[in-house]
């Protein structure tokens, strides 16, 4: 149950901050045209009717699962923008335009994504279009998003979320043996990074302010995370794909996410703690340690199964 005036007064804590992070933000990052990646001389018309044929653009049913997972991910931005905007934005505190400004030059951002990987993937063919289209009807038709409890667990869902998405592009990118496709997957990688980075810090400074509901938080969403790809057809066949070529997988999330992310917030070093949170610290660390062992026991399969006989 979400706590109105704890949300309220950890978002009013933290205007400063986003400020700062905001200002920083508009800084560092950089314009870049989706048009411009795109190969157009390579596309044709399609005709109505006309089946796809998946040897005019060769790939690996995997990164074809990344693909297809990552864009309807994208695909799904006004319902990310509805939650971030009343978790932070003029839905937290109206009038407050630090977060509303964020949660709007996020959205416009993010747009982008979704703009670009389509267009180079109808040039490419990489993908049946008329499946895309399908399921992409029937993904957003579903408004499916995830939904924290408070400001704390949408904090920290953020910032994993961010970390976990860019890696997700940047290595499906590398897997592509298409230069175009490979700077469209960096190009977007590279915008989630920034992305990443502020929700990373903004967290880092929630901690500061309120340890004990930030940890609470932590352990509720590191626990229970799940990339958003919730509603998306035959999701869990895809997800196996992209773990199985180790897109994303158990050894992805604890070795690049997990750990990183718990040092860099300084999870085993905070003090003061409730009673409540010092159980959730307990928590975090334990599943975190699962994740790890669970990645090892698949990378042992994986080693197994390409052994010479």
């Amino acid at each position: 149950m979400r706590d109105g005036q704890r949300d309220t007064a950890l978002v009013r804590e933290l205007t400063p901050v986003v400020e700062g992070l905001l200002e920083r933000h508009l800084a560092s990052s950089r314009e870049w045209f989706p048009h411009e990646l795109v190969p157009w001389s390579r596309g044709r018309d399609f005709v109505a009717g006309e089946a796809w044929d998946p040897d005019e653009f060769a790939l690996p049913d995997a990164v074809r699962s990344a693909l297809f997972v990552n864009l309807l991910t994208e695909d799904n931005l006004p319902y990310y923008f509805a939650t971030i905007n009343q978790m932070f934005g003029d839905g937290a505190i109206p009038g407050d335009d630090a977060w509303a400004e964020w949660a709007r030059r996020w959205t416009a951002e993010e747009m982008r994504h979704s703009i670009v990987i389509r267009d180079w993937l109808t040039v490419s063919r990489a993908l049946d279009p008329v499946a895309l289209e399908r399921a992409r009807m029937a993904q957003v038709s579903q408004g499916l998003v995830p939904q924290p409890e408070s400001v704390a667990d949408g904090l920290v869902y953020v910032a994993l979320q961010e970390l976990a998405t860019q890696i997700s592009h940047r290595n499906t990118g590398r897997l592509l043996h298409d230069k175009a496709g490979a700077q469209v997957m960096a190009r977007v990688a590279g915008d989630e990074t920034l992305h990443h980075v502020f929700y990373r810090d903004l967290t880092t400074a929630a901690f500061e302010v309120d340890p004990s509901a930030m940890t609470c938080a932590l352990a509720r969403q590191v626990v229970g995370f799940e990339m958003p790809g919730t509603g998306i057809v035959d999701f869990d066949r895809h997800a196996l794909a992209i773990a199985g070529a180790e897109i994303y997988d158990f050894g992805v999330h604890h070795e690049q996410i997990l750990e990183p992310m718990l040092e860099h917030w300084q999870v085993s070093a905070l003090e003061g703690l409730t009673a409540e949170a010092e159980d959730a610290r307990t928590r975090v660390f334990k599943h975190t340690e699962r994740v790890g062992k669970a990645a090892r026991r698949a990378r042992s399969r994986r080693e197994r199964q390409v052994a010479p006989v």
